[in-house]
C-alpha cells in the first residue's frame, strides 16, 4: 500500500518563500521566549510561583458566584477555570501575601463557608514559591539551549558540521514556532508545555536525520549533478515515509487533544503544532540551509 506515489516536487525552488515564513514565525517565537524569560508571558505557577487547587463539587458551581466568594475573602486575583466534566473547578492564584502552604487551606475554607450545601473534595493541590518558580524558568531555558548544543554535536559527528547547523536551526525553528503559537493564543506556559517542546525537538531531529541520511547517500552517488536536484530527489524519495510517520503521530496526539481531558489539553495542542512544524522544518528549513552551504562549498572548490 502506498499513500503517495513517486513525486517530483521542487522543494528547493520554494526556499525563499519558506525562509520568509520561517523568519516571521521565529521572530514571534523569540518575542514569546523573551517574554517568558522576563516572566511577562502567561506563565503557569510552575514558573511564576503560586497555588493551584482543583475541587470537585457534588453540584455545579457558578463561576460568578465562586469569583465573588473568593473576592470577598481577599482573593480577588484568583483565576478560575471551569472543567466541564464532573462539576470541577480549578482555582489558580499567583503570588500572595499569604505564606506558602496557607493559600490552599484558605481556598478550601472559603468554599466551605460560602457553599455549605455543596460538598466538595480536593482532587489536587499544588503550591510553588516565587523563588522556585524563578529557578525553574531559568533552568528551562538552560535545558533548551543545552539540547540545541547536544544536537549540533551529534549531527556534526554523525554527518557533517553543516548538517549539524541545519538540524539545529530547524529544531530551534520548531521550538520558536511552538512558543509563537502559545504566545499569540495566550496559552499558559508550564512544565507540560516545556515537556512537549523537548519531545518535539527529539521528534523533529529524528525526521531531519532521515532526510539528511538520504541526502548524504545521494551526494556520494551523484557528485556531478546540481545540489538543488540532489536535494529535491532525496526529499521526494523519503516524502511518503515522512508523511506516514507524521500522520500516525498526529493522529495519536489528536486523540489526546480530543479525549485526554482538560489537564493535558494544552500539552496535546503543543504536540500537534510541533508535529506539523517539525515536518515542515525538515523539508523547508534544514535541507535548504545545507543545500546553500553545499553550493557555496562547490563554487569555492571550482
Amino acid at each position: 500500500m502506498e499513500l503517495i506515489g513517486k513525486t517530483n516536487i521542487d522543494f528547493m525552488g520554494m526556499k525563499k518563500f519558506s525562509f520568509i515564513i520561517s523568519a516571521i514565525i521565529a521572530i514571534i517565537g523569540l518575542v514569546g521566549m523573551i517574554q517568558m524569560g522576563r516572566g511577562a508571558a502567561n506563565m503557569g505557577i510552575d514558573f511564576s510561583g503560586g497555588t493551584a487547587v482543583q475541587l470537585k463539587f457534588t453540584q455545579p458551581v457558578g463561576m460568578d458566584k465562586a469569583r465573588e466568594a473568593l473576592a470577598k475573602h481577599n482573593l480577588k486575583d484568583a483565576t478560575l477555570q471551569d472543567i466541564k466534566e464532573g462539576n470541577k473547578l480549578m482555582v489558580k492564584i499567583g503570588k500572595t501575601t499569604l505564606a506558602t502552604g496557607k493559600v490552599a487551606d484558605t481556598i478550601e475554607d472559603v468554599f466551605k463557608k460560602e457553599f455549605p450545601g455543596n460538598a466538595f473534595v480536593v482532587e489536587s493541590s499544588t503550591e510553588i514559591g516565587p523563588s522556585v518558580g524563578d529557578k525553574l524558568r531559568k533552568d528551562t531555558l538552560t535545558a533548551i539551549l543545552i539540547s540545541m548544543v547536544g544536537i549540533i554535536i551529534y549531527i556534526a559527528w554523525r554527518f557533517d558540521f553543516k548538517f549539524g547547523v541545519g538540524a539545529v536551526v530547524a529544531t530551534m525553528h520548531d521550538v520558536l514556532a511552538m512558543f509563537a503559537v502559545f504566545y499569540v493564543m495566550n496559552k499558559e506556559v508550564n512544565l507540560l508545555f516545556i515537556t512537549a517542546v523537548l519531545t518535539i525537538a527529539g521528534y523533529s531531529l529524528t525526521d531531519t536525520v532521515v532526510v539528511f541520511d538520504r541526502i548524504r547517500e545521494n551526494l556520494h552517488k551523484s557528485l556531478k549533478e546540481p545540489m538543488a536536484v540532489i536535494f529535491n530527489r532525496s526529499i521526494n524519495e523519503v516524502l511518503s515515509r515522512t508523511i506516514i510517520t507524521a500522520l500516525t503521530t498526529f493522529l495519536a496526539a489528536c486523540s489526546l487533544f480530543l479525549f485526554g481531558g482538560e489537564v493535558i489539553h494544552d500539552f496535546a495542542l503543543a504536540l500537534l503544532v510541533g508535529i506539523l512544524v517539525g515536518v515542515y522544518s525538515s523539508v523547508f528549513v534544514a535541507s535548504p540551509i545545507v543545500s546553500l552551504w553545499e553550493e557555496k562549498g562547490a563554487k569555492a572548490k571550482a
